[in-house]
């Protein structure tokens, strides 16, 4: 019908105003699949040319400023770096968290035919870095840091897949993020098994406690955000002052988080309907306890989305766009020394990322194929899988993260050298191998 643009205009929208002009760029470049490497990157390099410049003393003297807070006879001070590492880095733990129980509840790992790859793939990337450093360096005082080559960064490994556009089958992208959640899972045990002070009990009963009264509440239909988050900092305390790593809290809540929504989409739509009749009915301007109307509807289109996804997607570009990238500035920056690439140490690591990623995970998915799938996905070569392991070599967040839980003064120095070193070689291999081995176009 002439003038009916029902099919084709566009629904309502929210007015705009001057600020959107500023904040749309931003919008649509935190949505960039590859965009939190890019920061992630950057903040690295910053860190990389501050330590290694006139300014170095600053730099290395801002993250020791001493910040905290005294309540009654409780007090509690730390430097920026400890208040970033401890801290903020619990919010990525807990959208860490959130990532693993999504997979293993909606994701491809809720099946074990499905996650039979990812989980043999990072088994050997985890076994073998490990076994080979430890070979490197048994009996040495550093050998404490086995766990360090293990992980892998996912925002890297992100942004060198963008590189290569659509030239990445879907396939190799679900694995390697799958992989990446179950080498998550054996950093998280690493790091609560393998790099946990003496332990003060009250404390750690404390924290066990502020879980189960969150468990408590979860099952009374609590749903208020605002008394998680109280419960959360309570629980963080306890286990910071335990001696376990505080970071730990964070997995734990994210573990919790229910990840089945509390309103129905046909609840919602009701209501919808019934909001609809109201707003655009004559009564709507006499309508009594119009607010208290308007919030039980904006809990209601809340409710609808599950918290695991309504909390991931608000946490993530807070922890990939702020709290990675402010902690690979105060974790990234070493004086570089061309002596420091001799040492064992970062020989150990770079040797782990390079050469025990890629062969761990390549043997381990042979062996998985041979025994249980019979054959890699469609779409998906051995090229590319031994990309994808070179890919997965690194290790830079969470490998900065168990360094400097195991080591410190010039190992700490050398982990760090060998981490992002390794990291770097292993990307440039990474890349030319799926280069050489992908056709030029993939409709997967």
């Amino acid at each position: 019908m002439p003038g009916d643009s029902s099919s084709s205009s566009p629904g309502p929208t929210l007015p705009r105003e001057p600020i959107h002009r500023l904040t749309e760029p931003f919008r649509r470049f935190v949505h960039v699949e590859a965009a939190g490497g890019f920061v992630l990157l950057l903040a690295t390099v910053t860190a990389l040319v501050l330590a290694n410049s006139p300014w170095s003393e600053t730099y290395t003297g801002f993250w020791k400023t001493e910040v905290g807070f005294r309540l009654g006879s409780f007090e509690m001070f730390h430097s920026l770096k400890h208040w970033i590492s401890d801290g903020l880095m619990t919010i990525f733990f807990f959208v860490v968290g959130l990532e693993v129980k999504r997979e293993l509840v909606l994701g491809e790992l809720n099946q074990l035919r499905r996650a039979i790859l990812p989980i043999a793939a990072a088994l050997g990337g985890m076994v073998v870095p490990a076994s080979i450093y430890i070979a490197l360096l048994a009996g040495d005082p550093a050998q404490r840091g086995w766990g360090i080559p293990m992980a892998t960064d996912i925002a890297f490994v992100v942004g060198c897949m963008a590189v290569l556009g659509p030239r990445i089958p879907r396939i190799l992208r679900v694995l390697l993020l799958s992989l990446a959640i179950v080498d998550d899972i054996g950093a998280i045990l690493v790091i609560a098994i393998g790099y946990t002070a003496e332990i003060q009990t009250t404390p750690l009963l404390l924290a066990f406690l502020g879980l189960g009264v969150v468990f408590v509440l979860g099952r009374l239909g609590v749903r208020s955000f605002e008394v998680y988050v109280v419960l959360g900092a309570l629980i963080w305390v306890g286990f910071h002052e335990s001696g376990v790593h505080a970071t730990i809290a964070g997995v734990i809540l994210g573990l919790m988080t229910p990840a089945r929504s509390y309103v129905s989409v046909g609840l919602f739509g009701e209501m919808l309907q019934r909001a609809h009749d109201v707003v655009h009915g004559e009564g709507w301007e006499s309508t009594q306890h119009r607010g208290g109307k308007i919030r039980m509807l904006q809990r209601a289109t809340r409710e609808t989305i599950p918290p695991l996804e309504f909390l991931e997607e608000s946490l993530h570009p807070w922890s990939s766009f702020v709290i990675m990238p402010l902690f690979a500035l105060c974790n990234a920056g070493v004086a570089i020394q061309i002596s420091d690439f001799t040492n064992p140490v970062a020989i150990a690591i770079m040797a782990g990322l390079v050469v025990g990623k890629p062969v761990g995970i390549v043997i381990l998915s042979w062996l998985a194929v041979k025994i249980f799938t019979k054959s890699l996905p469609p779409g998906l070569n051995w090229g590319a899988m031994t990309g994808g392991g070179f890919l997965a070599g690194i290790g830079f967040t969470m490998a900065l993260f168990i360094a400097g839980l195991a080591l410190d003064g010039e190992l700490l120095e050398a982990a760090k050298i060998g981490i992002i070193a390794g990291s770097v070689v292993a990307a440039v291999i990474g890349v030319a191998i799926l280069l050489w081995s992908l056709p030029k176009t993939v409709n997967s």
